[in-house]
């Protein structure tokens, strides 16, 4: 069941309450499932930096056969493709083949440790199927006499086997793809498959929020990047406010390069307030990148990038004195919850609670706080301060993908519904985003289920105390 959290309330400066909201009813419960996507998409989503997309479907594909306890379930295996915000194009595959794909989905580049790659000790083999099958290496005579495949590969064959193979090590599933040629290729990556490292992020800016007070050089944050150069775009009310990007020697700075420092300028006179920078470049995207999505749809690995437009933020709060916070926010799958990155340069203690928990940040200091959640589940956190502060930060806890003995029985599942047949060949858009499960209908119909389920039980409460109060 999904859970969301709000500010409930501010106790002196620089206080805040964060507490998880109670089930008031089953229809309740129906909304805050079925809407998880689009609440995660209202607010601003978590993302650390990088390429923003919107997934289309399966481009090129084959078909391939999943074996469990249940029966085969034949399913579509292949490449996706996204359309990046601001211009570009990626190719995708699949490392989460229980969940299904949501229509048109917005996805992030996230790093390994927000998803189930994090915890997968096969992560850096998936890594090395993808930069040496299909479409990083696009001769595919070259690819099918690598792989022994007398008969050739087709792109469909190609892709297919590609996914086939990265199924393996990130499900955990029993899979085969059911072209011949395919399967060739699949058995041949499986087997080449060697360790290699998590590729660094597209473009991050580290850390992402900063804290200060007027009259200072709030800073510095860090450019981390591929591309040979990114543009600085100053705060949106940089003109009223009179806050600036420089660098370390005070000057004014339109443009960064990886390893480059900028700073927040801000006026002595200021009043106490916030301010928001952003960077974005244009450049390919790192080969194994991961892709997250803002709602409950099946994590993507990266295979192929065009120049895409990529993008990343950093905040500065600032006063004159009390606690002066900078927060920041990142999901961790090692410990089931979400980072939050709590920092004070005020000269008053920070307070926050969380969970029943309460935290201090003392003057001058940083901490992060692991808040634990249950897998698939939504958050919404607020945290209020002192002059106005106010973050937010929002997902879906996605960190789980490997199928266990329990999963094959039918006893647990972390699935929206079960892997659905796919026709090969097939025009439809359904059947394509639907490869490896429901459809867009598949959290409504689940929501509104559960609210129904829910709310029958509230009943049957309600008419067994008004019985006693009866008797009585």
């Amino acid at each position: 069941m999904f859970a969301a959290f709000s500010a409930l309330s501010v106790r002196g400066r620089g206080a805040v309450r964060i507490a998880a909201s109670a089930l008031v009813s089953g229809l309740v419960a129906a909304s805050v499932v079925a809407g998880a996507g689009t609440a995660a998409a209202d607010a601003r989503a978590q993302s650390q930096g990088g390429a923003t997309a919107t997934i289309g479907g399966l481009k090129t594909y084959g078909a391939a056969v999943v074996h469990a306890d249940s029966g085969d379930q034949e399913i579509s295996a292949g490449l996706f493709e996204m359309s990046v915000d601001g211009g570009g194009i990626l190719q995708t595959y699949c490392v989460d083949i229980h969940t299904p794909t949501q229509r048109d989905a917005k996805y992030h580049e996230t790093p390994w440790s927000g998803t189930s790659l994090g915890t997968n000790k096969n992560a850096g083999k998936i890594r090395w199927i993808l930069q040496n099958s299909y479409p990083q290496v696009n001769d595919l005579a070259a690819l099918a006499a690598e792989a022994g495949v007398k008969g050739g590969l087709s792109e469909q064959d190609a892709a297919a086997g590609t996914q086939v193979a990265i199924w393996r090590y990130s499900d955990g599933v029993k899979v085969d793809a059911l072209d011949p040629q395919a399967e060739q290729l699949a058995d041949h990556l499986e087997k080449k498959a060697r360790d290699t490292g998590e590729p660094r992020a597209s473009l991050t800016l580290d850390p992402p929020a900063v804290s200060g007070h007027p009259g200072e050089r709030l800073g510095p944050v860090t450019v981390h990047t591929d591309a040979d150069s990114v543009t600085v775009t100053p705060p949106a009310d940089a003109a009223t406010s009179g806050v600036r990007i420089v660098d370390k020697d005070g000057k004014t700075v339109t443009s960064a390069a990886d390893g480059s420092q900028v700073y927040f300028e801000v006026p002595e006179k200021a009043a106490a307030g916030q301010a928001e920078l952003t960077v974005q470049a244009s450049t390919t995207v790192p080969v194994g990148r991961a892709f997250a999505a803002e709602s409950r749809s099946q994590t993507q690995i990266l295979a192929g990038s065009s120049e895409s437009t990529v993008s990343a933020t950093a905040s500065a709060t600032w006063a004159r004195t009390g606690a002066i916070p900078a927060l920041s926010a990142a999901e961790n799958c090692a410990e089931n919850g979400v980072d939050i990155t709590a920092a004070n340069e005020g000269d008053e203690p920070f307070t926050f609670e969380l969970l029943g928990a309460e935290y201090t940040i003392g003057a001058g200091e940083s901490r992060t706080v692991t808040v634990p959640l249950q897998e698939d589940q939504a958050y919404d956190f607020t945290i209020q301060g002192p002059g106005g502060f106010e973050k937010r930060f929002t997902g879906v806890l996605d960190c789980k993908t490997q199928v266990t003995e329990a999963d094959e029985a039918g006893a647990v599942t972390h699935t929206l519904s079960e892997p659905t047949p796919a026709t090969v060949g097939s025009a439809s858009d359904d059947t394509n985003l639907a490869a490896t499960g429901g459809s867009t209908m598949t959290p409504l119909i689940a929501g509104i289920a559960i609210g129904l389920v829910l709310l029958g039980g509230a009943f049957l409460v309600v008419v067994r105390k008004r019985e006693a109060s009866a008797r009585d």
